[in-house]
């Protein structure tokens, strides 16, 4: 009887996000096979399986936290190898810039920029709306994929931001939202996705989501 492998999923902590919910998700879904770790050392998630990167708070603050916790080598190695997945500002910090902060440089893994909704955001009808987006809103799946697996198209995501990436490559994208204007909120490139709501905070569809990462090979 062959022995079945065991694998580890690696929750980034640079010091920024809500590692305990993302974690306690991922374990919700995860399989006896499967290992869900919080870790700060390079050396636990050059050895994972898998790598899921979040992040809260302003994009500067991220950024140069993944710097001076020394993450960035270990990062880029996990995007370049194996199945890895940003979540909410972890989704702008592969972008190449953020308009934030008067201007942050990012990690470029995604050629494109992350904007501002701006302080007077309207609706099609002019009316004001608010800033961040906050809350429920539908996500309609631009691609087909393995992590939208079981998913059904414009399921109900949570969202909490006041930046929306823009990629440079159209083919990238793997979901949108509206909330005034059409804005990406997933994309997608061999073994990275990204996604700008919180799937720990997204009920069943959230859940799935993670669920399909765990067992994701990461092919598209």
């Amino acid at each position: 009887m062959s022995e079945v492998k065991k694998s580890t999923v690696a929750v980034i902590d640079y010091g920024m996000g809500n590692l305990h919910s993302v974690a306690k998700a991922l374990e919700h879904v995860a399989d006896d096979n499967t290992t869900v770790v919080v870790t700060s050392d390079p050396k636990v998630i050059d050895a994972a399986d898998r790598v899921l990167l979040p992040g809260v708070g302003a994009i500067r603050d991220c950024i140069g936290e993944m710097y001076n916790a020394g993450l960035v080598p270990s990062i880029r190695k996990a995007m370049a190898e194996k199945p890895f997945l940003a979540i909410c500002v972890g989704i702008q910090s592969l972008m190449s810039h953020s308009e934030e902060n008067s201007g942050v440089d990012c990690l470029n893994h995604f050629k494109g920029n992350a904007l501002f909704f701006g302080e007077e955001h309207q609706d099609r009808d002019g009316s004001k709306l608010k800033v961040p987006h906050m809350g429920w809103n539908q996500v309609k799946q631009a691609i087909q994929h393995p992590l939208w697996a079981d998913i059904p198209d414009n399921a109900r995501f949570y969202f909490v931001h006041s930046f929306y990436v823009v990629p440079e490559n159209k083919s990238e994208v793997a979901g949108t939202c509206d909330y005034g204007l059409e804005f990406c909120v997933a994309l997608a490139r061999d073994n990275v996705f990204a996604v700008q709501f919180h799937p720990e905070k997204s009920h069943k569809d959230g859940l799935q989501l993670y669920k399909n990462f765990i067992h994701w090979d990461g092919k598209p």
